[in-house]
């Protein structure tokens, strides 16, 4: 185990592995409800893509254990099961067939980008102060999904404000908790106790319980849904539309940026690159990203993508895909002990969230704002991210006024061939998403 995992060469131990592992599950076990919710609204069966989620997220996040060796695991992404059921099939009257034929051929052409090298010079070409402004903009991205998830942060309707922060009392008693748990979460990190964000989430749930926010289930009762219904259920007969040429790149487009910058997220936050400042084994991990969405196809599920809550678990220790091994282990005993997960709420997972974003904040004094044609687009791509609710987008409009800022700058030389490229192809991007709603 040590040979293999290097646990000893990324200073880390079994011990502090296997809590990451769990804490990394904890964070994004909430995809095991939210994902079947959210597919069966196009028609698929709820109880099958519960079992095809955990059982491809499983797969991929080993696949990421034993082929790139990183503490980063993948399940269902969302926005990316958003958009199959509620644009692809609802909106645009596709099947749900049709839906996972795209995903399945996004992903086939993703395991040939990944073994080309594609998408590793891809992540390669992105600038050094992008990279860091990713980690940061990501940082605040789950912090808003932590508020979000607790309730502690909402709309005009619950603030009177377009986004503002709720009372603290009996009426919100899930953000009350979370509160409480964020507080012990503090405490516990300063204290310098091991271990400290997964036991804050366990204090959480247990300080849920008087407030009504910890449900305490009756019963266990074994996942018994096979995923067999939801089986290679492909849709081939309308490949050469225009409408499926839209569905393909959209998925193809979000999946790879989300993905991108998860990775450059994690390792920054992690300290898990080369000497050259790349991210170790970045080949092997965006693989498993593109196995995992081959997987999910076949099983029956949308988009399989590299989860940003596995910052939570690199927060506690994380450095290897032992964790990884750990966490895709958690998923499959999932299947049956579902309402032991279903325990656990959000209000105890939303602390660990949002101090993760704290941690990730720490890469923000590695860049030169004093350097406007540097500063600038960090600055964009860290406010994008949040704000328009997209890593992708954020990576997107952070390439863009790079060059534009460069351009202006009279620093053009600076800028790579591929930053170039990728300017090019997000502009582009930009004006397809504005005419795309008028397809179907």
């Amino acid at each position: 185990m040590e040979k293999f995992f290097k646990l000893k060469e990324r200073g880390t131990t079994v011990s502090r592995e296997v809590v990451a592992g769990i804490t990394t599950f904890l964070a994004m076990a909430y995809i095991l409800a939210v994902n079947p919710d959210i597919l069966s609204a196009s028609g698929m069966n709820k109880g099958s893509v519960f079992t095809a989620t955990a059982v491809s997220s499983a797969i991929a996040t080993l696949v990421m254990a034993f082929v790139a060796n990183l503490p980063i695991a993948l399940a269902p992404g969302l926005g990316l099961n958003a958009f199959f059921t509620y644009t692809v099939v609802l909106s645009m009257g596709c099947t749900w067939q049709f839906a996972l034929t795209a995903v399945l051929l996004e992903g086939i052409l993703f395991i040939i980008l990944s073994l080309l090298g594609i998408r590793e010079a891809i992540i390669k070409s992105i600038p050094a102060s992008l990279k860091k402004a990713v980690a940061v903009g990501i940082g605040l991205f789950i912090t808003i999904i932590g508020l979000h998830n607790a309730g502690i942060s909402m709309g005009e309707a619950e603030t009177g404000t377009f986004v503002g922060f709720v009372n603290l009392d009996v009426q919100h008693s899930t953000a009350l908790v979370a509160v409480l748990g964020l507080i012990a979460t503090i405490v516990l990190y300063v204290l310098k106790v091991p271990g400290a964000i997964l036991i804050g989430i366990a204090l959480t749930t247990i300080i849920g319980i008087p407030f009504g926010v910890t449900k305490v289930p009756e019963n266990f009762i074994p996942v018994s849904t096979p995923a067999s219904p939801l089986l290679f259920k492909f849709d081939f007969t309308g490949i050469f539309s225009l409408k499926f040429f839209v569905v393909f790149f959209t998925f193809l487009f979000t999946d790879m940026f989300d993905t991108i910058g998860t990775l450059m997220g994690v390792a920054e936050q992690g300290n898990l690159k080369d000497k050259d400042g790349n991210i170790l084994n970045a080949k092997g991990a965006l693989l498993a990203d593109a196995v995992g969405t081959v997987a999910g196809a076949c099983l029956g599920t949308s988009t399989v993508t590299s989860f940003v809550e596995s910052s939570s678990g690199v927060a506690a220790g994380g450095r290897t895909g032992l964790s990884s091994v750990v966490t895709a282990v958690f998923f499959l005993l999932a299947l049956f002990l579902s309402p032991l997960f279903g325990l656990i709420p959000s209000a105890a997972t939303a602390p660990a969230l949002i101090f993760v974003g704290y941690l990730m904040m720490k890469s923000v004094t590695a860049i030169d704002f004093a350097d406007p044609t540097e500063g600038i687009p960090a600055f964009i791509t860290i406010m994008t991210m949040p704000f328009a609710y997209s890593i992708s987008k954020g990576i997107a409009w952070g390439i863009i006024s790079y060059v534009i800022a460069k351009v202006a700058g009279k620093k053009a030389k600076e800028i790579p061939v591929v930053t170039w490229v990728l300017a090019f192809i997000f502009l582009a991007d930009i004006i397809f998403e504005s005419v795309k709603g008028n397809i179907g």
